[in-house]
């Protein structure tokens, strides 16, 4: 969900459309080239040969908005009118991408399903026109070659890519509740085959130019120059369109086939794909795994599914009119709307609202080398930043080295990295036992246990080692900061930056500020969030902050449900078939049941009775007879080393029926019990709001599905409120609330909402 610019191109293009009228008269001008003002889509005449680029000047990447469709039909006219070019190649001005797709705000802009359809259609009779070219059209691919961006390159008739990094080829539409709209479920099939073509629109992933090139997605590779005279992006630039234009005029020439000879295992493939048997096996294992991974969830991975079989079974005709028309109801779906407010959402806590810093963090301490420490340490070490890691013991810190190194090492064998690259990377690490070294920090994280008095300790050691402008940052997840920073010399220096386990995968990292943090310890703060990737949240001080606060009640809810006899497994069930990507047993197992009765007790005591729910002695007592979780091989769960599956840990069984509770009938449905711990969740996050905690709900969203897997169908707690009613929420809640008391009393901000439903969280 990472950097999605790109949906289906949407082309607004018909030359109709841009006639000029004047009265009721049909008026031509003509007009030089140069007064035609194109600032999107220039191009050049190179002998027999139209060097077509792009380049859109208000962006830094190349999205096909209306204005670059539109001079690219201009273009594209002038193209093929012209007799002296007998070739075109279509080149991006733009390093470091070619083309991102389409812009998302042109979707949104349209009422009705019917108008993107439409879209949809212009779109594919555009890259019909560019399909059936009596010139051949050669794309030349450097950087982010996304969505529409990939539609328009497949409807070329010749393809050539960079062996950068930067550069990827993908359809990331899935990603947004939507699928490729301009021929893409029509055109990939037929030329990468069916089971890769699904991969690439049912996942989203980006595929690199070499893997490309393997598919049949590209037909040519370009190998990237290094610096010369000129840096080497511009060299590369040139070189590709070099070599594009001499494939352009080799294309004309024959000397440069379209069509390539077929290997064996092709035609094989060919001959098995055209027994209807086989490939009605395909949609159906295809449709099986989208509803174990989706629930049934997300339309839209069904839909493409749809468009693909269609096109395949009753020919391209219609093939299009399903995928046009799917793609219109798709983008009018709660689905769609959800994962594009995500999608802007991540786009916007991707920016530093706090400006920039005064000093740039070089060097970065970490206290605690364990899984949080190291996991720290991991997206820090890669971007250039020297970190010291310190710990206590020589076991502790080996552990924590380790991990580093075996993160790098894993890119290794993916071959993101090369062996030098992970041994250049690990040279900016420091492992230590002592403060050596500390006066030059920028920024200390401390990722020691959760207890006060540890914290309050390692504060004062840190200070009196480290230079004055050096930051204090603490990855606590409940502690409130101003509790913290009660011990420091210099409280405008202190701020929380909580990192979600494990900290490589998980996206957010939620900074939270007390009264007295400077602005500028703010924009540190995020900055080097930024540069370690993340998707930030800055939220106001408090037990719990936010993520924790909200997901407290509904674990303790989770516990409530455990004592009332749902089974562990029967528990991960029903809010897995919510939505949630992990069920709340589970959750409970990977965030260590130490912790959660850690949290629980605490928090309890900060909101008191509100945040009951199930006996925090449940846990309590698991953790006295060792199970703690994933972590220590058994919790609600017991997890053996080398198996995926997991067993319900019989002697928490055991446990659970000292605590038994009776189960009131008329609040224990399936449905019920999904409420009653989403309705906790959603009514914590909506009190934050209310209390300031929270900025805004777009980063209460962002914050409840990058960190707590809230599910993304729904776009968030705030959104869902929305699509949901706060109304039949409240309804929902004061149901519960006669049955358990306070745990369950809406908000005041969500009964405003309820009593008025033109509020909206997200306008």
């Amino acid at each position: 969900m990472a950097g999605v610019r790109a949906l289906g191109v949407l082309s607004r293009l018909s030359a109709r459309r841009y006639a000029l009228f004047s009265g009721g008269t049909f008026r031509t001008f003509s007009v030089a080239p140069a007064m035609l003002a194109r600032t999107h889509v220039s191009y050049e005449v190179k002998k027999d040969v139209a060097v077509v680029r792009l380049n859109d000047p208000n962006s830094k990447v190349n999205t096909l908005s209306i204005q670059m469709q539109k001079e690219l039909t201009e273009v594209m006219n002038e193209v093929w009118a012209n007799d002296a070019v007998q070739s075109a190649v279509l080149i991006s001005s733009k390093p470091g991408c070619f083309i991102a797709g389409a812009d998302i705000n042109m979707i949104q802009a349209c009422n009705t399903a019917e108008e993107v359809t439409k879209l949809s259609q212009e779109g594919q009779r555009m890259f019909e026109q560019i399909e059936k070219s009596p010139k051949p059209v050669v794309a030349a691919i450097n950087g982010s070659c996304l969505g529409g961006g990939l539609e328009f390159a497949i409807a070329c008739q010749y393809r050539i890519a960079t062996k950068s990094k930067k550069t990827v080829l993908g359809t990331p539409e899935v990603m947004l509740g939507l699928l490729p709209g301009a021929g893409g479920t029509q055109r990939l099939p037929k030329m990468v085959g069916l089971p890769s073509a699904f991969d690439m629109m049912l996942t989203g992933r980006n595929i690199r130019a070499d893997k490309a090139k393997k598919m049949g997605l590209v037909h040519q590779l370009v190998d990237p120059l290094g610096p010369g005279l000129k840096g080497p992006e511009e060299r590369t630039m040139e070189y590709l369109e070099e070599i594009a234009v001499e494939c352009a005029r080799g294309i004309v020439n024959k000397k440069i086939p379209l069509q390539k000879e077929k290997t064996l295992m092709q035609k094989i493939q060919d001959y098995v794909m055209s027994f209807q048997f086989v490939r009605n096996q395909i949609y159906k294992t295809v449709h099986g795994k989208v509803m174990k991974q989706s629930k049934g969830l997300y339309p839209a991975p069904l839909k493409i599914i749809e468009c693909v079989k269609t096109g395949i079974e009753q020919g391209p005709t219609a093939g299009y009119l399903a995928e046009s028309q799917n793609f219109g109801q798709l983008a009018k779906t709660s689905e769609s709307g959800a994962l594009i407010g995500l999608y802007h959402g991540q786009v916007a806590c991707k920016k530093n609202r706090f400006g920039t810093p005064e000093r740039e963090v070089k060097t970065l301490a970490i206290l605690g080398a364990g899984l949080m420490g190291a996991g720290v340490a991991q997206v820090t070490v890669d971007k250039g930043i020297h970190t010291i890691l310190k710990d206590t013991t020589v076991e502790g810190l080996a552990r924590g080295e380790q991990q580093v190194y075996k993160g790098l090492n894993d890119k290794t064998k993916k071959k993101n990295i090369t062996s030098f690259q992970r041994d250049s990377i690990l040279s900016n690490l420091t492992g230590q036992l002592d403060y050596k070294g500390f006066e030059k920090a920028d920024m200390v994280i401390e990722a020691v246990f959760e207890d006060i008095n540890i914290k309050h300790a390692v504060l004062k050691e840190v200070e009196a080692v480290v230079p004055p402008h050096c930051i204090f940052a603490s990855n606590t997840s409940a502690l409130p900061i101003k509790d913290i920073a009660a011990a420091s010399k210099r409280p405008d220096k202190v701020i929380g930056m909580h990192y979600f386990s494990p900290v490589d995968k998980m996206q957010l990292l939620e900074i939270i500020t007390t009264d007295k943090t400077s602005k500028d310890t703010t924009a540190s703060a995020v900055a080097v969030g930024l540069k370690q990737g993340k998707v930030i949240i800055v939220v106001g001080d408090g037990p719990g902050f936010y993520t924790t606060r909200c997901l407290a009640p509904m674990l303790a809810e989770a516990v409530r449900v455990l004592q009332e006899g749902v089974d562990p497994s029967k528990l991960d069930a029903l809010t897995t078939s919510f939505g949630f990507p992990v069920g709340a047993a589970t959750l409970a197992d990977e965030v260590g049941i130490d912790v959660a009765a850690h949290v629980a007790e605490d928090l309890g005591k900060a909101f008191g009775s509100r945040f009951g729910g199930g006996n925090v002695e449940v846990l309590k007592t698991m953790v006295d007879q060792g199970f703690k979780g994933r972590k220590s091989g058994k919790g609600c769960y017991v997890y053996q080393p080398g198996r995926k599956g997991k067993d319900v840990n019989p002697e928490v069984g055991d446990i659970l029926k000292k605590f038994r509770l009776t189960p009131n009938p008329a609040v224990s449905s399936d449905t019920d019990v999904q409420y009653r711990l989403v309705s906790r969740f959603v009514n914590e996050a909506v009190l934050c709001l209310q209390e300031g905690v929270l900025n805004n709900p777009l980063e209460g969203d962002i914050g409840a599905v990058f960190g707590l897997g809230f599910p993304p169908y729904l776009g968030g707690p705030f959104r869902f409120v929305d699509t949901f009613g706060a109304d039949k929420l409240v309804e929902k809640m004061r149901k519960f609330e006669a049955v358990y008391g306070n745990q369950f009393t809406p908000c005041q901000l969500l009964l405003d909402h309820a009593k008025d439903s033109s509020k909206k969280f997200h306008k």
